[in-house]
């Protein structure tokens, strides 16, 4: 069994900053493989569904961004579960917009988010982190981490969505390397 979530922050009027791109994520996945029903559990959105031979508990932290640990911890502590059958989908500032990097243990990076999770199990989880890129000027990270991706964005945006679910079957069995080879060339 692994336990993947997907960060963001709850409510409509948030649905499409490039903040929420690891919701955008988990709610694709859930779709695409026809996960089961929404729970309210673990402060959060649950769904379980099967991905291959794998159970996969797909949760959507519900107490903002900065507090996503508090979840995740919750969830893996009641499965008992380790940190390594956690994966978490999040926005990465310091990637391209729409490029994909698996990594394994390592710091926040300066995503809240993360810093939450590290602090609540440790920092041995897989992350799959979904560039959003850089403003360029300090001063404008926050503005465009909250902000809505643009109209021109909507359609690679979808594209590489819907590649990160249709390539989760390599997540699911552990085989990160080809997970992000196999989404690259979809992505050409």
């Amino acid at each position: 069994m692994q336990l993947w979530a997907g960060l963001g922050n709850p409510g409509p009027q948030y649905a499409m900053q490039r903040h929420n791109v690891g919701f955008m994520a988990a709610d694709v996945i859930a779709e695409v493989h026809d996960f089961g029903a929404v729970q309210k559990k673990f402060s959060g959105w649950l769904q379980e569904g099967r991905i291959g031979r794998e159970k996969i508990l797909l949760l959507k932290p519900a107490t903002y961004m900065n507090k996503s640990g508090q979840s995740v911890g919750e969830a893996m502590r009641y499965y008992k579960l380790e940190p390594q059958d956690v994966t978490v989908f999040h926005d990465e500032l310091d990637l391209d917009p729409f490029r994909i990097k698996v990594k394994r243990g390592g710091g926040a990076a300066g995503q809240n988010g993360i810093r939450s999770i590290i602090q609540h199990i440790g920092e041995d989880f897989r992350r799959v982190r979904i560039g959003i890129g850089h403003p360029g000027d300090k001063s404008r990270v926050t503005g465009h981490v909250l902000g809505n991706y643009a109209k021109a964005e909507q359609e690679p945006l979808v594209d590489m969505l819907s590649g990160i679910a249709a390539e989760a079957h390599w997540l699911a069995e552990n085989d990160d390397a080809r997970f992000m080879s196999d989404l690259a060339l979809r992505m050409q």
